[in-house]
C-alpha cells in the first residue's frame, strides 16, 4: 500500500473527485497521508485583462471550502492544498513536494480530443516520478 497519496481533484467534476478520494482511502497505509490537491488553472494575461483580479482569488477560495466540504461528508482524513498554474505541472510538483509515493486522479475514458491536446493525466503518467493511478470514469451519456 502507499504511505503519502496526493489524490488531484477538478472542481468542477467533484463527484468524480469523491469517488477517487474513497479509492485513494483504500489504498492507504495505516498512519499514511492522504493530500486533496486543486490546481486552479491561471488564467492568460490576453483575457486577464477583461476580467476582475480577485476571479481566481475566488476559484481557490471556492476549491479550498468545496474540499473541506468533502472531508467532512466521506468522513476520511485529508490534508489540502491548492495550488495554481497548469494542472499536469501543478500535480506533479505536489507529488514531488511532498515526496508522495501514489498520484490518484480521475480520468474519462479518451476520446478523438485528448490525440489533439491531450489531457491531464496523460501528462502526469509520462511525467511522474511515483506510481500513478488513472480512475476512468465514464460519462452520463444522453438517452
Amino acid at each position: 500500500m502507499y504511505k503519502k497519496i496526493i489524490v488531484a481533484i477538478e472542481i468542477g467534476a467533484l463527484a468524480d473527485g469523491e469517488t477517487t478520494f474513497r479509492k485513494a482511502a483504500t489504498l492507504l497505509d495505516t498512519g499514511g497521508e492522504i493530500i486533496l490537491l486543486n490546481v486552479v488553472e491561471d488564467i492568460p494575461t490576453y483575457v486577464a485583462v477583461d476580467l476582475p483580479v480577485e476571479l481566481v482569488e475566488s476559484a481557490a477560495a471556492d476549491a479550498r471550502t468545496k474540499l473541506e466540504a468533502l472531508i467532512v461528508t466521506t468522513g476520511i482524513p485529508a490534508s489540502l492544498q491548492i495550488s495554481h498554474g497548469r494542472p499536469a505541472s501543478g500535480i506533479l510538483a505536489a507529488a514531488e513536494a511532498n515526496h508522495a509515493d501514489l498520484i490518484i486522479l480521475a480520468s474519462h475514458i479518451p476520446d478523438i480530443s485528448n490525440y489533439f491536446i491531450g489531457a491531464t493525466a496523460d501528462r502526469v503518467v509520462r511525467h511522474a516520478k511515483c506510481s500513478v493511478l488513472v480512475d476512468r470514469q465514464r460519462r452520463a451519456t444522453a438517452a
